[in-house]
């Protein structure tokens, strides 16, 4: 298993012995299908500090919000996959509908979501906010969604 892949508990641990003076960004999904979409997010969320966490849905919560049919890779594979990028410092599951807890655990200086988002509906936007951090959406790349890649496999 990686090492990049780590409880909130050991993330927490390891953050107040080493990460006191990093800038670190928070961004969470389902990566159920690593695209280019995904990779090019992760990059310029990395770019965004020192650190960049991944908040991976853990497979009940993507069957609660993508239906039973997914995730089409387990938990495991999906880790491992996005712990071979060189932009993600860290990879934390969870198993809620939102990654709230993670991120009033975490306290992020950045929170980063994709294009499809506005401050308004991105969960946790108020708490990071409050303590003094920001937001930030990236666009997404164009032409490239997995709910296509999914849809074109079941053709």
């Amino acid at each position: 298993m990686s090492n990049k892949i780590l409880s909130l508990s050991d993330f927490l641990e390891f953050k107040a012995k080493n990460l006191q003076d990093k800038k670190i960004v928070f961004t969470n999904g389902c990566f159920d299908i690593l695209q280019p979409g995904h990779t090019d997010y992760l990059t310029k969320a990395r770019e965004l500090g020192d650190i960049l966490i991944v908040g991976l849905n853990a497979d009940a919560s993507i069957q609660r919000l993508k239906g039973p049919a997914r995730p089409i890779q387990d938990l495991i594979a999906r880790g491992l996959i996005l712990s071979a990028l060189a932009s993600v410092d860290y990879i934390i599951s969870f198993d809620t509908d939102t990654p709230l807890e993670l991120i009033t655990a975490i306290q992020p200086d950045v929170l980063v979501k994709g294009g499809d988002y506005t401050e308004e509906n991105i969960v946790g936007a108020e708490e990071v906010k409050k303590a003094g951090g920001q937001l930030a959406i990236i666009p997404f790349l164009e032409g490239y969604s997995t709910t296509q890649i999914v849809n074109k496999i079941k053709e």
